[in-house]
């Protein structure tokens, strides 16, 4: 069978109380010395979550078990609402050249002069605004299965193209099997690991 995405969101009540979040991957050599020489091998955070912490009730438990079965395990990538980091607000995604209609939706963080651009691609239907500078941007569409602004006409050089909403993240769960137990009158999972679904190269 194909495995693919659906275009389907975790529980948001179960994801509120969840753990997780990015994680980078850093290989570390020490010298004799006590030196150290460090190789960063993600240039882009790749998220990873524990669901276990947010299923409260048994009626959590079954939507969960419900999902998990639906997704074949590990086969399908879904959305997944990170509580901690979900909004955009006025995030600069690019200039207008005068030729170029279609922008990938960004996030940047910045501290101390340095920063990490984030490609959006899961953006959440309905919340996604656009504005060319400080005016609200006209004929343009999103894609929200991969975060693309596409605009009917080319915006013009030097306009700023800016996006306030929403997004989730692309995640798949992290295991083939349901490790489910009993905790008093109904069944719980005490591990649900999700991880962030990258592109290729990424």
């Amino acid at each position: 069978m194909a495995v693919g995405f659906h275009e389907v969101r975790f529980p948001v009540d179960i994801s509120l109380s969840s753990t997780g979040g990015p994680c980078y991957s850093t290989d570390i050599t020490t010298m004799k010395n006590g030196s150290e020489q460090r190789n960063i091998n993600f240039v882009y955070p790749r998220c990873k979550f524990n669901a276990a912490l947010g299923v409260k009730t048994e009626a959590q438990m079954k939507e969960v078990i419900n999902f998990f079965h639906a997704r074949k395990g590990r086969g399908f990538g879904f959305r997944y609402k990170d509580w901690s980091d979900y909004h955009l607000k006025n995030e600069l995604i690019a200039m207008g050249d005068g030729q170029k209609n279609k922008f990938q939706i960004i996030k940047t963080y910045t501290s101390g002069g340095f920063s990490t651009v984030r490609k959006i691609r899961k953006p959440v239907v309905g919340t996604i605004e656009v504005y060319l500078d400080s005016t609200v941007a006209d004929g343009w569409s999103c894609d929200y299965t991969t975060g693309v602004i596409t605009f009917s006409t080319p915006p013009q050089s030097g306009k700023g193209i800016y996006c306030t909403g929403e997004f989730d993240v692309p995640v798949r769960f992290d295991t083939d099997e349901m490790d489910i137990g009993m905790k008093g009158e109904y069944f719980t999972w005490s591990n649900i690991p999700l991880i962030e679904l990258r592109e290729s190269g990424s």
